[in-house]
């Protein structure tokens, strides 16, 4: 990034474990998952299960957040970069210790073979105030977000929004956790506060002869959790699969793209897959995007799942904490 959350450029191999040269994404209704039918759940988490180890992207319906939040959210993303750049700039990220506010155009370099992205972006985490517990004790990526000023309602709706993804992604983790035959809720003491980016993202039109060096966001894998992205109408992801062929992730209307990163991998010992991906906007047109990446607190110690490992299946590695990985990856991005 300059704020390049959950971003970390790897090769396709990186992380093989089982992978198919998929040619499209699958759709999965997230309705039953909601549910209280055991069984339909553990058909549901099952579809996301095979997405997870196969593609590691999938597209989620049904996912019980409401189509106007989604709006609201959009467009205060259209009027927060409509601001000028002087006064985004106010609240550049270098201003905050703990990784939150804006950076402009090519300031993250999402490639470190590129020469930056073609995108501007503000980041976010949980608001916490200074009376909170890991804020009085200095504890890193604990603390306050920064905030634009003269954009009344925009704080509001962007913090309504934060608090569906963590609801949501919580909802996923339960259906993952029953995809590798454990606990429903194996994941919940480990995301009791968890280490969550928002991020508004704004990508000018691309024209002319294109450099694979220079595009709206350069290829990478999410170095976190697991990501549910919001598009547009827009366009522009494409993923990467074994084949080293790139293929569309076009927006499909009321859902949401789901991908794993980095953690998930090293918590699977790399059952489920990390997927490149990148963007290139050659429609012509602004295009927005709204990634929310979810990480687990950051005590909670990441290592190989029990469900994951056995004999001749060792772990691939050391245990390690949220948010020492989260904070080693976002050091290593801001340099």
């Amino acid at each position: 990034m300059t704020v390049a959350y959950g971003l970390k450029p790897r090769e396709a191999a990186g992380i093989a474990a089982k992978r198919v040269p998929f040619s499209s994404v699958p759709v999965i209704d997230l309705g039953p998952l909601r549910g209280t039918d055991a069984a339909a759940k553990r058909s549901t988490a099952a579809e996301i299960g095979r997405a997870c180890e196969d593609i590691g992207f999938l597209y989620i319906a049904d996912h019980g957040v409401p189509q106007a939040l989604i709006d609201a959210i959009f467009a205060e993303a259209r009027r927060y970069f409509a601001l000028p750049l002087a006064a985004k700039m106010r609240n550049h990220i270098k201003k905050s210790p703990h990784y939150r506010g804006y950076f402009p155009l090519k300031e993250e370099k999402t490639d470190v073979t590129a020469m930056g992205d073609l995108k501007e972006g503000f980041d976010l985490m949980r608001e916490l105030g200074p009376d909170d517990l890991d804020v009085r004790a200095g504890k890193p990526l604990h603390g306050p977000n920064q905030w634009p000023g003269g954009l009344p309602g925009f704080r509001d709706t962007v913090l309504a929004y934060y608090a569906a993804m963590e609801h949501l992604a919580k909802t996923l983790l339960r259906g993952m956790a029953l995809s590798l035959d454990l606990d429903e809720h194996w994941f919940a003491d480990k995301t009791r506060k968890p280490l969550a980016y928002l991020r508004l993202l704004h990508y000018p039109p691309q024209a002319g002869q294109i450099d694979e060096r220079e595009i709206g966001c350069g290829a990478h894998s999410d170095y976190g959790c697991l990501t549910i992205l919001a598009q547009d109408a827009v366009g522009g992801l494409q993923l990467r699969n074994s084949a080293g062929q790139w293929i569309e992730a076009p927006p499909i209307p009321g859902a949401f793209v789901i991908n794993l990163g980095d953690q998930m991998a090293r918590w699977t010992n790399e059952r489920f897959q990390a997927t490149p991906h990148r963007v290139i906007n050659r429609t012509g047109r602004e295009r927005y995007s709204i990634p929310f990446f979810f990480d687990p607190d950051y005590d909670a110690v990441v290592e190989c799942l029990p469900t994951c490992r056995g004999p001749g299946n060792p772990p691939k590695h050391k245990p390690i904490t949220g948010g020492e990985h989260l904070l080693a990856m976002l050091k290593a991005t801001f340099k």
